[in-house]
């Protein structure tokens, strides 16, 4: 075989050995330590494939978050504490309880995640926080960014809980309610609830350097506790315009007033404690400097410096009127991992589990819906294959038509269990769609091909397949335009189904399609016509 005139039948043999080392090669475990929206299914039996809650059994939660939420506000960025303490003095809750969210193309928001907060009571509370309570829009629920950060949160957990993974998102029912839905395969609905209601302690504590008799000592002073950072407002990770990630933080007065003192007399606002390399724990965790730690349980997830504009403004007792900073990191992985650390994995609202549904499908059942599954994908290809071979009655055209759609299933398994897709029925429901588009795109490139007369030359027959492939891919945009809305919008089991049908799209497109033109080709030409 000519390898430069069958490059495309080379290429799909090597996606083919790519697909297989991703099935059945060592299987990559998550990082536990990452905090990131994409889960991990339970992997079992022979094959690195991961299947979701309908296809494993396990449990899935669908529950509201508990919370008010103040509308069409404009708050001043120096307000942040000051609402946060009178709104939560005025409402005989926490500070940590009350949240700002500035946001300057929707209007800024306030929520009090807590139950039971009436609505005059809360337009009482924000007129006496120098808010206009009477105009602002109240309705029940949290703001999109709080539900986002319990997404984070408990996806984070899950990952380091020793369970095979879930799959953590949100969504939005017929009525306008927004549900946090969590569905984690092979674990009962008990491990669950226990793994998210799990807190750990978190602390920030400076270390600084001391001279001693027998040379530099380390000091290590908690300058914020875990019932102060419980009470601030741990903001999302985010980054500036610059692109550089961070977490903003804001604390309540009485927490910054600590704050401020413990760094003055620690020193931190020297010039010495605030320099470029004053905090070196990164590359000598021996020799640290003047370094700010987030532990957690003890164990340290976090260390950097004091920056000087903020040393400058608690030096002079400003930090304390508008008590918000942030902490900055190298990556925004890193800042999301930062972002649950600092909340020691506490959610920022109560799941009303008991306004939800609860569901736990026995791992028995899931395995017969597996066997199901692979039943009607067999039927699907089987049906499509009789009907093949009635229409050409020619084994060298049905034959590879048909081993390239089993390729192309065969490639889409290979994706699925290289980036960890925790299958369930809507994907099988994509995978079955994959095989009727692709077999439909496979008639398309035969009829082109053998309906219009004899196949002289080589020359005629690329013709008739550039014909036969501008129609296909055609299709092939429309079809992943029109699956696109599914795929991005948090639509459900909608969402698996447009996926898999778009990635199935495009490796027909570029893969599986030119390869079987190909094939065709010399399987109809003899050498010297294909020369």
């Amino acid at each position: 075989m000519n390898l430069r005139e069958n490059w495309r039948i080379v290429m799909l043999v090597v996606f083919v050995l790519a697909s297989t080392f991703a099935l059945f090669g060592p299987a990559g475990a998550p990082d536990a330590g990452a905090n990131n929206s994409s889960s991990y299914g339970a992997a079992t039996g022979p094959t690195n494939l991961q299947f979701g809650l309908e296809l494993a059994g396990g449990s899935r939660i669908r529950a509201p978050l508990v919370g008010t939420t103040a509308e069409d506000l404009d708050i001043e960025q120096g307000q942040r504490s000051s609402i946060r303490q009178t709104v939560g003095d005025r409402l005989n809750v926490s500070a940590g309880d009350v949240s700002v969210v500035l946001n300057a193309d929707d209007g800024d928001s306030v929520e009090v995640l807590v139950e039971n907060v009436s609505e005059q009571q809360f337009r009482a509370a924000l007129t006496e926080a120098g808010l206009d309570g009477e105009a602002a829009t109240i309705r029940g629920g949290v703001t999109a960014q709080t539900r986002q950060q319990t997404v984070e949160t408990i996806t984070a957990k899950i990952n380091r809980g020793g369970l095979s993974g879930g799959q953590v998102a949100t969504q939005r029912s017929a009525t306008g309610e927004n549900y946090v839905v969590i569905d984690v395969p092979n674990a009962n609905t008990t491990e669950v609830l226990n793994l998210i209601g799990d807190e750990g302690e978190v602390s920030i504590v400076a270390t600084v350097p001391v001279e001693a008799d027998n040379g530099t000592v380390y000091r290590n002073q908690t300058v914020l506790t875990n019932r102060q950072l419980e009470d601030s407002q741990i903001g999302i990770a985010q980054t500036n315009d610059a692109g550089q990630p961070y977490v903003p933080i804001t604390l309540t007065e009485d927490a910054a007033r600590n704050y401020s003192q413990d760094l003055v007399d620690l020193g931190f606002t020297s010039s010495e404690a605030t320099g470029p390399q004053s905090c070196r724990y990164r590359q000598s965790p021996e020799d640290p400097g003047y370094c700010l730690y987030t532990t957690v349980d003890g164990e340290i997830v976090y260390a950097a410096g004091l920056d000087p504009g903020l040393a400058e403004d608690i030096e002079s007792g400003e930090f304390e009127t508008a008590p918000s900073f942030i902490m900055q990191t190298r990556s925004i992985d890193e800042a999301q991992r930062l972002q649950v650390n600092l909340r020691a994995g506490a959610l920022p609202t109560r799941l009303a589990v008991e306004d939800g549904t609860v569901l736990f499908l026995q791992q028995s059942l899931g395995d017969r819906f597996k066997w199901q599954a692979l039943l009607t994908g067999l039927i699907a290809w089987l049906a499509v294959s009789g009907s093949v071979f009635l229409r050409y009655k020619n084994p060298r055209v049905a034959l590879p038509m048909l081993a390239t759609a089993a390729a192309e299933v065969y490639l889409l398994l290979g994706f699925a269990a290289a980036i960890g897709l925790p299958l369930n029925l809507s994907y099988i429901a994509g995978f079955i769609a994959v095989i009727g588009t692709g077999v439909d795109d496979l008639l398309i490139i035969a009829d082109e091909i053998l309906n219009e007369g004899e196949i002289a030359t080589g020359r005629v027959f690329q013709s008739r397949f550039r014909k036969a492939f501008w129609v296909i891919g055609a299709a092939a945009v429309t079809t992943i335009i029109a699956m696109s809305p599914l795929a991005f919008l948090s639509l459900g089991d909608l969402q698996g189904f447009a996926i898999v049908t778009i990635v199935g799209v495009l490796i027909g497109v570029l893969v599986t399609r030119p390869a079987y033109g190909d094939v065709l080709r010399n399987l109809m030409l003899s050498e010297e016509q294909r020369d």
